[in-house]
């Protein structure tokens, strides 16, 4: 198996919807993106894999020295080999790649934000970044799209936070800032033990806003000029704003479960946004 081969079944098997952004692009692009996103991937599953925080740390660490080899042309991993065969045509810096890995080192060392800012870097390094570099493989005339980019991905991982409110608060961590928690009088017990309230849909209602914020910003700030090559970027929003409404409609019933869309319905989203430009 080529290293290209192994980004796309790594992206295939995650059953994320960034999947179905990716499909549309022609073929350099898509494998430049598939690389991408099996990077992310990879670093992320370490966190969320690892029972062991030095064991994770272990692992990132190698990351960061196999990111560094394949700035050299000198990787050893599938992803690192796909990466620095892309990195040519592409232009993602080594240093942020290095920052996503900063930012998954974040969740070895804290597992609470005590407001929005401190939430908001970890964002950045994490989603933020992303969509930078992803902006980079989909193409730009106008740097005013790199603000674009920087929005979007914050929203997305806003959106993330929201739906996996449950999920991450059995692993012991609990996004949601506490100044936030404490405005709509949700103690994190009530996370921890998947309590739903009226009180914490008041608080996902708001956080839901604050994503929506985001997502809004985001697309006042693509320019006219980028939005065919930045379509990708377009199919997601609206996957994941589909996604915010079912939540929404859900009555926020996110701690005991977790609310996803078909495959079929993510394709219907996927080519409806591709084909409307």
């Amino acid at each position: 198996m080529n290293p290209h081969d192994y980004c796309q079944q790594k992206a295939a098997a995650s059953g994320s919807s960034f999947y179905y952004s990716f499909l549309f692009l022609p073929p350099e692009r898509r494998q430049a993106i598939m690389a991408l996103y099996a990077f992310c991937r990879e670093v992320d599953d370490v966190v969320d894999e690892c029972q062991d925080p030095s064991i994770a740390q272990s692992k990132l660490d190698w990351w960061r020295s196999e990111i560094l080899r394949a700035a050299e042309g000198t990787p050893t991993h599938p992803v690192g080999q796909a990466l620095a065969d892309i990195r040519p045509r592409f232009n993602l810096p080594t240093e942020q790649l290095l920052e996503i890995i900063d930012g998954m080192q974040m969740d070895l060392s804290q597992t609470r934000y005590l407001d929005f800012k401190g939430l908001r870097l970890y964002c950045y390094r994490v989603a933020s970044v992303v969509g930078l570099l992803a902006a980079e493989i989909f193409g730009y005339s106008d740097r005013q799209t790199l603000k674009y980019a920087h929005d979007l991905g914050l929203a997305f991982q806003l959106t993330n936070i929201i739906r996996d409110v449950g999920e991450d608060a059995r692993r012991g961590r609990i996004y949601l800032p506490v100044e936030d928690l404490q405005r709509f009088n949700v103690p994190a017990r009530d996370l921890l033990e998947a309590k739903h309230s009226d009180a914490f849909v008041a608080l996902m209602r708001f956080q839901t806003e604050r994503a929506i914020g985001f997502y809004d910003q985001a697309m006042a700030q693509l320019p006219a000029a980028d939005r065919k090559p930045q379509r990708p970027g377009l199919i997601m929003a609206a996957i994941y704003r589909t996604l915010l409404d079912e939540i929404a409609r859900d009555d926020f019933q996110v701690l005991d479960r977790r609310t996803s869309l078909t495959p079929i319905r993510k394709l219907w989203i996927a080519s409806r946004t591709w084909f409307k430009g």
